[in-house]
């Protein structure tokens, strides 16, 4: 007796579930179809099912052609409806809409994603640098271009070729598909240069000119054109010039070398120095010299030529150490020999003199 309440059961709701189900499949059959406004495919076909809602069995008939890749179209209604009568499809709900639009999916490719993926097939092939130093020139102008929207792999090289000496370079890409679309590819031809950054003349310097930053801008340069002893631009700047440069020229560190700090004739400070002792002397440049160069200096009051170290813009120093002893007496003599004039400077009250532009 349980047995048979049990099976009554099951046969009742198994009942009410096909009641609902049957239910169900009439109302999908029976909707009326409702025209969607904006409409989107990713394919080259427009189907029945793409612009109205419970097309049933009609759903996978095409009607229209797709736009182009990425671009959206409008159709008016009364257009759409006469495609849909074709096939059979009448009492559409048209929400009083008077025209629809169109818009197919499409994967944009960039300019820059086709040069990523060639430089980077190109970093370090055949003696060239590093993918962010390669600079492309193609031999067709490179557009940014669409594909069907099933093409989701990444743009990678299957086949990269360059010659070094010719700078040529033959590279095909190929972007794969999700669906059944077979992979797409592209093939680039053109040349590849390494580049280098480069600190270039804006004017025309002449020899012992000191570079100031006004002078100098940064720009890229092919390496096999600039070589490689390339002076920085925040190097450059505040350097002298070891001779004639012109306009557009890159910098190199053979080019520079410390500013002259003293200058031939050029009026200095001629600076004695010992334990307890600093005297000062009018002197004049016998050449040119940057910080740390040694240099003939003529003593204006003793009329003779010492030698002393640069040490500062117009200062020529000699130390006790350093000093012959016939030059130390030059410089005592030449202030005077008197014992006052000696405790003056020993006792570091004189006042330094300064030198007079001749």
């Amino acid at each position: 007796m349980m047995m048979f309440r049990s099976l009554a059961l099951a046969f009742a709701m198994l009942a009410v579930t096909s009641a609902t189900a049957s239910a169900q499949t009439r109302d999908d059959l029976f909707a009326a179809p409702v025209l969607r406004a904006n409409v989107v495919v990713s394919g080259d076909l427009v189907r029945i099912g793409d612009v109205i809602d419970h097309a049933g069995d009609a759903a996978q008939i095409a009607i229209y052609r797709a736009p182009d890749l990425g671009t959206t179209g409008v159709l008016p209604v009364d257009r759409v409806l006469t495609a849909l009568r074709a096939h059979q499809v009448i009492g559409v709900d048209t929400r009083n809409l008077t025209e629809i639009s169109i818009t197919r999916l499409a994967r944009t490719i960039q300019n820059k994603d086709i040069e990523t993926a060639i430089t980077g097939a190109l970093e370090r092939k055949n003696g060239l640098g590093d993918a962010a130093n390669l600079t492309l020139t193609f031999d067709r102008d490179v557009q940014e271009m669409r594909l069907d929207a099933s093409h989701t792999g990444a743009v990678q090289a299957i086949a990269a070729r360059f010659d070094s000496r010719s700078n040529r370079f033959d590279v095909t890409l190929e972007i794969a598909s999700s669906g059944a679309a077979a992979p797409t590819r592209l093939r680039f031809t053109g040349t590849a240069v390494e580049t280098v950054e480069a600190a270039i003349l804006v004017r025309g310097v002449e020899r012992n000119d000191v570079i100031k930053s006004s002078d100098v801008v940064v720009e890229r340069r092919p390496k096999a054109e600039v070589g490689n002893d390339l002076a920085p631009r925040d190097r450059a700047v505040g350097m002298q010039a070891r001779k004639q440069l012109r306009v557009g020229q890159a910098l190199k560190t053979a080019d520079l070398a410390k500013p002259d700090l003293v200058q031939k004739d050029q009026a200095v400070l001629l600076i004695y120095q010992a334990v307890g002792l600093h005297l000062t002397i009018r002197g004049k440049a016998m050449e040119n010299g940057t910080e740390g160069d040694v240099v003939n200096v003529m003593n204006l009051q003793s009329k003779r030529t010492v030698t002393g170290v640069v040490t500062g813009r117009g200062q020529v120093s000699i130390t006790a150490a350093a000093a012959r002893q016939p030059e130390l007496s030059d410089a005592t003599s030449s202030i005077g020999s008197s014992l006052a004039a000696t405790q003056v400077a020993i006792a570091n009250a004189a006042s330094p003199v300064s030198p007079k532009t001749e």
